[in-house]
C-alpha cells in the first residue's frame, strides 16, 4: 500500500484491537494469497467469464473494473467461495484447499442487507457473533469504530431509520470486523454521496497501509480503483477478459485531493479509460 496512507500507531491498534484489521503481516500465508488459474464461467449457454488469469500477493490490492454486466461481481464471488467455476481454479493462499474460500474470505455484495429486525450494533457485530462472542463483547468491539465510521448515536438505530449511506458503512463495517484475511469487496462505497465516499476512500486507504489485508475490490470508478488499489485490472464486455493491467502511481506524500489530480495519475486513469472502451466494444 502507498506509504503516504500510513496512520499513527494509536489508529492503527485501534483497528486492530476491534479486530477491524489483522496485525501487518496478516495475509493469506506468504506469496500469492489469491490465485485464479485458467477460470471460466457459464450460466446454461450465456458466457460469462472468458479463460482469465489473476494472481494477488499477500496483503495486495486488486482492484477490478470493466463495463456494467461484464461479470465483475460473478467473478468476485467465485473468488469468494460464492459460487463454483465452470473450468479453472480459484485458490486463497498457497497449498489452501480451494474449497476452504468462503471460510477465509468476507464477501460484502453491493447491496447493504441488514437484517432489519437487529439495531445498527447488532447488524456491525454479526460476524462477531458468528464467531461465537457472547452479545455484550461483540458489540464492544464493533462499537470502537462506529465513530471513526460516522455512525456514532446510531447504535440502537434499525436499518429502516439508517439513510442509504448509513447503512452501506454499518455493512462494510461488518465486513471488516469478520476479521478474515481476504476482503472480496463489490461496489463498496456505491451508495455514498461524493464527498462521504471520498472520506471514505481515504480511510480505507490509512487502514490498509496500518494494518494490510488482502483486498479485491470490484468498482465502476476508475479513479477509485486506481487510488485504492496496487494493481487494476480492466475486464472487456461479456465475457469477460482481462484486456489491461495498470500499476497504481509510485507512493508519495499528500493526501486523496493531491494524488488523484497528480499528473501520473492523471495520465493512468486516462489509459484505464481508453482500455475500457476499446473492451466494451
Amino acid at each position: 500500500m502507498r506509504q503516504d496512507t500510513k496512520m499513527p500507531t494509536a489508529e492503527a491498534s485501534e483497528f486492530e484491537a476491534a479486530g477491524a484489521l489483522p496485525a501487518s503481516g496478516g495475509g493469506v500465508g506468504v506469496g500469492v494469497a489469491v490465485a485464479v488459474r485458467g477460470l471460466a464461467h457459464s450460466y446454461g449457454e450465456l458466457r460469462t467469464i472468458e479463460r482469465l488469469d489473476l494472481e494477488v500477493p499477500a496483503n495486495g490490492v486488486l482492484g477490478l473494473v470493466g463495463p456494467s454486466g461484464c461479470g465483475k461481481s460473478t467473478l468476485l464471488e467465485l473468488i469468494a467461495g460464492l459460487q463454483e467455476p465452470s473450468r479453472g481454479e480459484v485458490a486463497l493462499g498457497e497449498g489452501v484447499d480451494p474449497d476452504a474460500r468462503l471460510a477465509r474470505c468476507a464477501f460484502m455484495p453491493q447491496r447493504d442487507l441488514l437484517l432489519p429486525w437487529l439495531s445498527a450494533i447488532d447488524n456491525a457485530a454479526l460476524a462477531l457473533r458468528n464467531r461465537g462472542e457472547r452479545r455484550g463483547a461483540a458489540r464492544r468491539r464493533a462499537g470502537q469504530l462506529f465513530e471513526r465510521f460516522g455512525l456514532a448515536g446510531f447504535e440502537g438505530a434499525s436499518p429502516a431509520e439508517l439513510s442509504g449511506g448509513m447503512r452501506q458503512r454499518v455493512a462494510f463495517l461488518r465486513t471488516l470486523v469478520a476479521g478474515k484475511p481476504v476482503l472480496a469487496l463489490d461496489e463498496p462505497f456505491a451508495s455514498l454521496d461524493a464527498i462521504a465516499r471520498a472520506e471514505m476512500q481515504e480511510w480505507l486507504a490509512r487502514a490498509l497501509g496500518a494494518a494490510p489485508r488482502t483486498v479485491v475490490l470490484v468498482t465502476h470508478d476508475v479513479e477509485e480503483a486506481l487510488y485504492l488499489c496496487d494493481r487494476v485490472v480492466v475486464l472487456s464486455a461479456r465475457p469477460a477478459r482481462a484486456v489491461a493491467e495498470l500499476g497504481a502511481p509510485a507512493p508519495r506524500a499528500g493526501g486523496r485531493d493531491e494524488v488523484i489530480t497528480d499528473l501520473e495519475f492523471v495520465a493512468l486513469r486516462e489509459r484505464a479509460l481508453h482500455a475500457l472502451r476499446e473492451g466494451s466494444r
